[in-house]
């Protein structure tokens, strides 16, 4: 499965909804800036669009309304340490309230893989954040254990947005 995202200003992401009426497109805003995304078997891109291969997926993203998109800049070197680490994680944020869906993204043409998690609303998020499963998720980070703390994985530092529907 691929996951296809387009980013841009508010005008454009409305006109691209109407050039696809009977598409499955997820429409995304923050202040000015707009997201469109849409999953796919196999079928052929929109041009303009960025391309990413889904390694995990669990829930469906058109039932969320509040998105986070983690951005990990991740090395070539690194690819493989990484994405272990999500095959292989917990998946604890799944039985979260307010959890809707998680997609762990691999870029087909840049190095920033995203960790697309929707919510039903912004309070979930948040209060996922303040969980003891988040705690869990996250506690080997800053410690030897931890991947960034590991050579050469990540080239520079990842960063979140996050966008309402």
């Amino acid at each position: 499965m691929e996951l296809y995202k387009w980013a841009g200003n508010r005008d454009q992401g409305v006109a691209i909804l109407a050039a696809f009426p009977n598409s499955r497109l997820i429409y995304l805003m923050n202040g000015e800036e707009s997201v469109v995304l849409f999953e796919s078997d196999g079928s052929t891109p929109v041009q303009g669009f960025e391309g990413y291969q889904v390694l995990d997926a669990v829930g469906d993203i058109n039932d969320g309304y509040f998105a986070v998109f983690n951005n990990i800049p991740v090395t070539e070197e690194g690819r493989e340490l990484f994405e272990s680490r999500f095959k292989n994680r917990a998946g604890m944020v799944e039985k979260e309230p307010g959890f809707a869906a998680i997609r762990i993204l691999r870029p087909f043409n840049s190095d920033t893989y995203i960790i697309l998690t929707l919510w039903k609303d912004e309070q979930s998020f948040k209060d996922w954040q303040q969980s003891q499963a988040y705690g869990h998720a996250h506690a080997k980070r800053g410690t030897e254990e931890g991947i960034d703390k590991r050579p050469n994985i990540f080239p520079r530092s990842s960063f979140v947005k996050t966008y309402t529907r």
